[in-house]
C-alpha cells in the first residue's frame, strides 16, 4: 500500500512543522486525528479540509462534525472520504481549518509518495516534529473587564476620547481650580500696590522740596 507523506504547518506559526505518513486508503479523518496527535489538541471540534491550489485558495470542502448549514449543503464527511480520492498532484495541497469557533489554520502539502509501507509501523505516523504548537485556545484574546478601583470618574478615558479631542471639552473640564491661582495672583498684586504706594510718596519729590535741616532755620 502506498503512503502519502504530508508536511503540515500552521499558517501563522511558520516555525512549527509536522510531517506525517498516511496510507493512501486512509481517510481525511485519520489525517485530522494524526495532526492533533502531533499538536496535543483535542480533535473533537468541527473542522474542515479544503482542496487547494498553490495559492492556498479554498476549493471543495471535506468536513468533520458539520453544523446544520454544512449538512444542508451536502458537504462531504471526513470519515467517508479516502485521501486517494483527492490526490491528483504529486504536491497536492489542502487548506485545513481546525475548530471553527476558535480556529487554527494549517497548510497541508503532499511531500512525496512512498510505495512501500513499513509493516512494523502503525499509520498514520508522525515522523517529524519541529517546534511546540501554541496552546489550543491561546490564539483568542478575551480580556476580563474589571470595575474601576476608584470612585473618581475619568471622563476622557471612560468616554474613549483622544487627547486631541479634549480641546473641544475645555468648557467642561475647566474648573475653578484653574482660576484660583489667577485670583490669588491679582490679590498679591493689589497688596504689592498698597504697600508700594506707602513708600512711593517720595518718588515725585526733588531734593529741593524736602525740608533742609541746618543752622539757618528760625526757631
Amino acid at each position: 500500500m502506498a503512503l502519502y507523506r504530508f508536511r503540515i504547518t500552521f499558517e501563522d506559526y511558520d516555525d512549527v512543522v509536522r510531517e506525517i505518513d498516511v496510507k493512501s486508503n486512509q481517510t481525511f479523518e485519520d489525517l485530522h486525528r494524526a495532526i492533533h496527535q502531533s499538536t496535543g489538541y483535542n480533535p473533537e471540534f468541527s473542522s474542515s479540509f479544503y482542496i487547494s491550489n498553490d495559492q492556498w485558495t479554498k476549493g471543495e470542502e471535506i468536513t468533520y462534525l458539520p453544523n446544520q448549514k454544512r449538512i444542508d449543503r451536502g458537504v462531504s464527511l471526513m470519515d467517508k472520504v479516502k485521501l486517494l480520492s483527492f490526490i491528483d498532484d504529486p504536491h497536492q495541497k489542502f487548506y485545513y481549518t481546525f475548530n471553527f469557533d476558535r480556529p487554527f489554520d494549517f497548510h497541508v502539502e503532499l511531500m512525496k509518495i512512498i510505495l512501500d509501507e513499513n509493516p512494523n509501523t502503525s499509520y498514520p505516523a508522525v515522523i517529524k516534529s519541529v517546534g511546540e504548537a501554541p496552546k489550543q485556545f491561546g490564539n483568542v484574546f478575551n480580556p476580563t473587564v474589571l470595575p474601576p478601583t476608584s470612585e473618581d470618574f475619568d471622563f476622557l478615558n471612560e468616554m474613549a476620547f483622544n487627547p486631541e479631542d479634549a480641546e473641544d471639552f475645555s468648557e467642561v473640564t475647566d474648573t475653578g481650580a484653574d482660576e484660583l491661582p489667577e485670583e490669588k495672583h491679582d490679590e498679591e498684586e493689589e497688596e504689592d500696590d498698597e504697600f508700594g504706594n506707602e513708600f512711593a510718596d517720595d518718588e515725585g519729590f526733588d531734593d529741593d522740596d524736602k525740608p533742609h535741616r541746618g543752622g539757618s532755620d528760625d526757631y
